[in-house]
């Protein structure tokens, strides 16, 4: 009988090595991720894939599963004890190998398999390992599979039937290239910095830009799991400010950064500014409501408030969505709604037919760029985003706070802005006009001016997000009285960057 998994583990003595090790909080909302070594073993890896055989089956899934990994020094190891679970509960393993995220989830449409366990950090630093996960395909999982999945393996649940059986799918990235590039080349010929920050995504992204007519300027594209120079994370203002530096350098029309696992991408335009991912959707949603009018897109809530007032959606009969952040959710709700597709504020986006297949993909959201840019050719990438209507906001702001904390915090939070709701209290100098809490609380004074918190669903952090359509004044005394009610809980720690 396979042991039952401990939460902590000493490294370097028989038990390590003897027993699972899989901490309780690595489950998140919609995947999982934990310090490797210090969370996860790989005995515990190994318990997370026979649980994943054991949810699959009990969901009536057919037990075939994609999997691959990123650019990790140690993501391998991890993939291959995962495959060792899952083939102990009876799932076939297709292994993909070395990949982005979209990869995974292209291989499941592209090789009919159901499942898919794509083991990636994405962003994150090193030293951390994930999962992500889906038994109904475009979708991953959100928090009703992860909470069975938890019960199943803490508890040690398993049910091994065995039987399982692995193949290793060769040469599967020349598929997927081959369906991102058979489509007609851009008459416009563009100059692209391509910025991969050594991750995963400098193995594939060149080639593709390169295939569609691009001319194509790489940027820290040799892989290099150590990341020399900046996380791999197009939210992260070391990596866009790299990527201006080049699009300056180059005279490049565009920037794109992709991110660890390739399935976001960052804006800079031909200027050197780096353009927040919600506003790069604005744009996007502008010119794909003209090919196709009054279309749903959803947005999560982190993003600008232009979706509902942008007059050129407004004239396109555009319904926005505020939804939950978070890739499977926004997934999700993207499916649901039948909206044209997903926008999020980290530069996850879900593009539905004709654009995609509702998977976020880094590469598909290049391409969506690269093309809104050929249906214009007579603007730059600055004209276009300098025709929206002009916000002050921030970038995504992270203050630490323990898992086991956050989500505590985040509701005194919400109370807190309920009962000023409710007496008339003033927030940032004006009363209340909205509160949004669908995910934490999105509060939007009389003027426009709104402030988010909410609590990470993947690190052990809050996120912070404040924008004014009013001034930069009016975005900073937002984000003053937002920082105000978090400076109550001393468990909120220092932010990884401020306004």
């Amino acid at each position: 009988m396979f042991p039952t998994p401990k939460a902590s583990l000493v490294p370097n003595t028989y038990v390590y090595e003897s027993e699972p090790m899989v901490k309780a909080t690595g489950f998140r909302e919609y995947d999982a991720r934990w310090l490797f070594g210090k969370e996860i073993n790989l005995m515990g890896v190994q318990a997370l894939g026979m649980g994943l055989g054991t949810l699959i089956r009990q969901m009536g899934v057919k037990p075939e599963i994609v999997t691959g990994h990123d650019f990790r020094s140690y993501s391998s190891s991890i993939k291959y004890a995962l495959v060792s679970g899952l083939m102990a509960a009876g799932c076939k393993v297709h292994d993909i190998g070395l990949a982005m995220t979209p990869m995974a989830y292209f291989a499941q449409f592209d090789l009919d398999v159901p499942c898919v366990a794509m083991v990636t950090a994405s962003h994150n630093d090193n030293g951390w390992t994930g999962v992500k996960m889906g038994a109904n395909r475009p979708l991953t999982f959100g928090p009703d599979e992860m909470t069975k999945l938890k019960d199943i393996v803490l508890g040690a649940k398993f049910d091994l039937k065995g039987g399982g059986s692995y193949v290793f799918v060769s040469n599967f990235p020349d598929r997927y290239i081959a369906d991102l590039t058979n489509r007609p080349k851009l008459k416009r010929k563009l100059k692209v910095i391509c910025a991969c920050g050594n991750g995963t995504a400098g193995a594939f992204a060149p080639q593709v830009l390169d295939a569609v007519g691009c001319e194509v300027v790489k940027l820290d594209c040799e892989l290099d799991h150590t990341f020399p120079k900046y996380n791999p994370n197009p939210e992260d203002m070391k990596m866009l400010h790299a990527i201006r530096d080049a699009v300056l350098h180059h005279k490049a029309d565009v920037g794109l950064g992709f991110d660890g696992d390739g399935d976001r991408c960052g804006v800079v335009d031909d200027t050197g500014d780096e353009i927040f991912a919600d506003k790069v959707g604005v744009m996007l949603a502008r010119d794909m409501s003209t090919l196709h009018p009054n279309s749903t897109f959803v947005v999560d809530v982190k993003s600008t408030g232009l979706y509902v007032t942008d007059p050129v959606l407004q004239k396109n009969g555009v319904k926005a969505d505020y939804w939950k952040t978070g890739h499977s959710y926004m997934k999700r709700r993207t499916h649901e709604a039948g909206a044209l597709a997903g926008f999020e504020k980290s530069g996850h986006y879900f593009f539905n037919k004709p654009f995609g297949r509702g998977y976020d993909d880094g590469l598909v959201s290049a391409l969506a760029v690269c093309d809104m840019l050929d249906r214009n050719p007579g603007k730059k990438m600055s004209e276009l985003k300098n025709a929206l209507p002009k916000t002050w906001g921030s970038p995504t702001m992270s203050p630490h706070c323990d898992d086991e904390k956050k989500y505590g915090i985040v509701d005194e939070v919400v109370k807190h802005f309920q009962a000023a709701q409710k007496n008339g209290g003033m927030v940032a100098g004006q009363k209340i006009r909205d509160l949004v809490t669908v995910n934490g609380v999105r509060v939007t004074t009389e003027d426009g001016t709104w402030g988010l918190v909410r609590a990470s669903s993947n690190k052990p952090e809050l996120v912070v997000v404040v924008e004014s359509p009013v001034s930069e004044a009016r975005m900073r005394e937002m984000f003053g009285a937002i920082d105000a009610v978090l400076r109550k809980h001393p468990e909120v720690g220092e932010y990884n960057q401020k306004i």
